[in-house]
């Protein structure tokens, strides 16, 4: 393990921290990469790259294979991180399973993406200064390959980056083909044993997960409502999911990045939970969008992040709007 933390701090030391959506991306590959390590070939992404990956995005690979958020203990209501009050629980269920009402009344079946097509979505990112309050706005664009075999492009606080095409065995999550979403359980149970077990099967009830299988499947299904195309009913099923993982609790009174007034649910289970959470309106439920933080290359800077997506839509070429 400390071999593994050795090499991070060498790879990039002096690269500008990612924003919130680009540690995602890195995730994303990550966490495919360990997914795929028996099946790759030497097409496939190496293990080196897998890591320098995992450094630019504050992620770390344990000797296990298991992927790990680095982050500072932080404190709340109730206690500890992990720990947690029924009526914090119920709080968050409330929420969560709500939201996944007002989803199921709002939804229809969507148009499923040919594989050779990208997914559209455009997102308003508000960032704040912390220390000044010095306030910056910025539209991004994405255009990702459904099935991950063209370049994808994506914009991060204004600057254009090209994510490469999945080697042999490769792909990312939440998948983007639509064969490999419709086969995701919508029974909340079963979709939360599919996701933390990659592939596989997990038997374990959810109370019996750990702390670190807890935020691995508050942060797949976070993930995976991030993805503005999805079939319909897997995206309430991933509401419900959420309200049965323990460690997710209610933080009232957030604001999302249109000044909306919201509150959000976050895990417990790792690091400082009260600075990355999602955004519900308190009355109906409905999902406002996103609040991350980064730091800046300095170290000296902090930014607050809200996000939300205005639009989405599938195309047949990069930068080709719908």
């Amino acid at each position: 393990m400390n071999d593994e933390l050795e090499l991070l701090r060498e790879w990039d030391a002096d690269a500008a921290p990612l924003t919130g959506p680009a540690r995602d991306r890195a995730r994303h590959q990550l966490l495919n990469a360990m997914a795929h390590a028996d099946q790759r070939t030497g097409t496939g992404p190496s293990r080196r790259h897998a890591l320098r990956l995992a450094g630019t995005a504050v992620v770390a690979t344990a000797v296990t294979g298991t992927a790990v958020l680095i982050g500072t203990d932080g404190s709340g209501e109730g206690g500890a991180p992990g720990t947690s009050t029924p009526r914090v629980e119920n709080a968050a269920a409330t929420v969560l399973n709500g939201a996944a009402a007002w989803e199921r009344e709002q939804e229809k079946e969507p148009v499923a993406p040919r594989d050779d097509q990208f997914i559209y979505s455009k997102r308003i990112i508000k960032e704040t200064e912390q220390k000044t309050g010095k306030v910056k706005t910025y539209t991004d664009e994405m255009w990702d390959s459904v099935d991950a075999s063209k370049p994808s492009l994506s914009m991060e606080l204004g600057r254009e980056m090209w994510e490469e095409p999945a080697g042999k065995g490769g792909g990312v999550w939440p998948p983007r083909k639509w064969s490999e979403l419709k086969k995701l359980p919508q029974d909340p149970e079963k979709l939360i044993s599919a996701i933390i077990s990659v592939g596989g099967s997990d038997d374990r009830s959810i109370s019996d997960l750990d702390k670190l299988n807890r935020f691995e499947a508050y942060w797949l299904l976070g993930e995976l409502l991030k993805n503005p195309v999805l079939p319909q009913g897997l995206r309430p099923a991933a509401y419900e999911a959420l309200a049965l993982v323990p460690g997710v609790k209610t933080i009232p009174g957030v604001k999302d990045s249109a000044g909306r007034t919201g509150v959000g649910i976050a895990s417990t289970e790792r690091g400082s939970y009260e600075s990355k959470y999602l955004i519900f309106d308190p009355a109906s439920y409905e999902f406002l969008g996103f609040r991350d933080e980064r730091i800046s290359a300095s170290g000296k800077k902090k930014y607050i992040q809200l996000s939300h997506v205005v639009d989405w839509g599938i195309v047949d070429r990069v930068k080709q709007r719908p």
